[in-house]
């Protein structure tokens, strides 16, 4: 019988201490690991507030911690309408101000505690000042997007959560508060990274409080509060450059209407720069929504298009790899008078080498010679060289699976694809890769926007890591590579993409889209110095000339402008 007894007491005990301790970690995953979260809500049910900041988010930082959404700052009407006694005078008074109809700020003063969608003016903000009002007030208020957002269409967009559906699946994975009126990340990086960069309270906010019977405390009663970002904001870390992206942007704004530009750090495989065009205005995403101006927020630089004789970057480097000897062998070129493929050269090049037909981009030399080496052959250099790679470190990119290189193999697809045209796409970033991978002595490494992830206190949270490479090509394939391109830039179709002094080299390209070909889709893609390159630049240029005539050029000018930052 005691043995019995002394079993339960051991038992009971045990659920009690159990019990304990399942209560002692509650009470410690509130205070400590939620405490914030959960102090923020508390202080809610007390008070109304308005926060001063369009969205509690981190920020965005290029590789030397500049922010590259500074955002702006702007003086608006904020109003707490359960705090306003004569709202019809004041709705008058105000609309006069504003210079607004009177019904807009009825409406407004209906409405919940925030702040109104006026910019003020220096005068207008004076104006409100002056007056006595209760619950109406003339603040600073912190935006994320300026006038300017560099890489807007990497970045994103932010809008407010829209359905319960959307909103029920954020409070229920997140470790963060959201409301069903917030403002989450829609697209781009916003939307990847969005449990880093959200935030549980603004830096800066105006509250009021209420009493027991939830209502307004009587008096002044208006707290403005400020105080560093909330920890649970992250900061995100790209390896873009700002000085590189603004020069990038600045060129595309006047030379490019519809395209794309990467820049890449020669032999790490870093994105320095990546812009689109049409530009893109990530503070009024609404205007970007359907006909010409959703391509606005389309990010070009990972979209799909033909590549033209950039292509035959991917031909030569084939050819090498499976006969050496090539760079021996003589073509014939009889321009129009071709029967698979004319070349672009009415005249034809007559008896040529391989070195002049890559600088001259000659059409039927490279049918030729992707017609010997069969499509398996190319497959496999192109496959290397990252033509099916769509990955993005650190920027997770839906494959696009319209790109598919066993198209090569299909019957009467070898001849368009071996001048890169028929059913052969890439992306500028594929190609800036692919170009990477020539000066690199011929390793292939994935591109890399994101370098890391920083908690507010600037420690690391979360890395990512380059790219240890692997072997595309030989060395001495690749070195006959880049003598190829340097000749392109001497001699060839790209000599308006040379740089003065240091050098560059490169390879044009001319794809003709559309039914008809109506249309030229114009690329460059080369790197400078030609003595230890740092830079890879790769132009698409919608609705060019050619790529000797429209992308070469402001290869020639962006790179230059890159050059004079070093």
């Amino acid at each position: 019988m005691g043995i019995l007894r002394r079993k339960r007491l051991v038992l009971t005990l045990v659920i009690f201490f159990m019990c304990f301790l399942g209560l002692a970690i509650q009470l410690w995953r509130i205070q400590i690991i939620k405490g914030e979260v959960y102090s923020c809500l508390a202080l809610e049910q007390g008070s109304l507030s308005v926060s001063l900041e369009d969205t509690p988010r981190g920020k965005f930082l290029d590789r030397n911690l500049v922010p590259l959404n500074e955002g702006k700052t702007e003086n608006r009407v904020v109003v707490f309408p359960e705090a306003v006694k004569d709202k019809d005078r004041a709705a008058k008074e105000l609309a006069k101000i504003l210079g607004v109809n009177e019904v807009a700020i009825k409406s407004c003063l209906a409405g919940g505690s925030g702040y109104l969608p006026y910019s003020l003016t220096s005068e207008q903000t004076s104006l409100i000042q002056q007056k006595s009002w209760t619950g109406i007030m003339a603040l600073p208020v912190q935006f994320r997007y300026g006038e300017n957002s560099l890489a807007a269409q990497t970045l994103g967009h932010l809008g407010k959560v829209s359905t319960y559906a959307e909103y029920f699946d954020l409070v229920t994975n997140s470790e963060k508060i959201y409301r069903y009126d917030d403002l989450v990340g829609k697209t781009g990086l916003e939307m990847v990274y969005e449990e880093d960069l959200k935030g549980n309270r603004p830096a800066r906010a105006i509250r009021v409080f209420k009493d027991a019977k939830d209502k307004l405390l009587g008096g002044p009663g208006f707290e403005l509060e400020e105080q560093a970002p909330d920890k649970d904001r992250r900061d995100v870390v790209l390896t873009l450059d700002s000085r590189i992206q603004q020069l990038v942007e600045d060129t595309m704004d006047r030379k490019i209407d519809s395209g794309a530009v990467v820049v890449m750090e020669a032999g790490t495989g870093d994105i320095l720069a990546m812009a689109s065009r049409p530009g893109f205005d990530p503070a009024h995403p609404e205007q970007n929504t359907d006909g010409a101006a959703a391509s606005s927020s389309f990010d070009h630089c990972a979209a799909l298009y033909q590549p033209g004789s950039v292509f035959k970057i991917v031909v030569a480097a084939a050819a090498l790899e499976n006969n050496p000897s090539i760079m021996n062998s003589r073509f014939t070129c009889r321009g129009a008078n071709e029967d698979l493929m004319r070349c672009w050269k009415d005249e034809g090049h007559g008896d040529i080498n391989l070195s002049r037909a890559f600088a001259q981009s000659c059409n039927p030399a490279f049918v030729k010679i992707g017609l010997d080496l069969g499509a398996q052959r190319l497959i496999e250099c192109a496959r290397r060289l990252g033509l099916d790679n769509q990955n993005i470190i650190g920027y997770p990119v839906v494959n696009d699976t319209r790109q598919d290189l066993n198209h090569l193999a299909e019957p009467y697809n070898l001849v368009n694809c071996s001048i890169g045209q028929g059913p052969v796409l890439v992306t500028p970033l594929q190609v800036a890769a692919m170009t990477n991978t020539i000066v690199s002595g011929g390793i292939y490494r994935e591109p890399r926007l994101v370098k890391e992830i920083r908690s507010c206190s600037g420690s690391v949270a979360r890395e990512f890591y380059l790219d240890t490479g692997s072997r595309a090509i030989s060395q001495d394939s690749a070195e006959i590579m880049r003598r190829l391109m340097e000749l392109v830039v001497d001699e060839g179709t790209g000599t308006e993409a040379a740089v003065p002094v240091c050098g560059s080299a490169g390879k044009t390209g001319s794809a003709q889209v559309g039914s008809s070909g109506e249309q030229t889709n114009a690329w460059f893609s080369g790197y400078a110095p030609r003595q230890n390159p740092r830079y890879v630049v790769t132009v698409l240029v919608e609705g060019g000339a050619s790529g000797s005539e429209s992308a070469a050029p402001i290869f020639r000018e962006i790179t230059e402008s890159i050059l004079k930052l070093d």
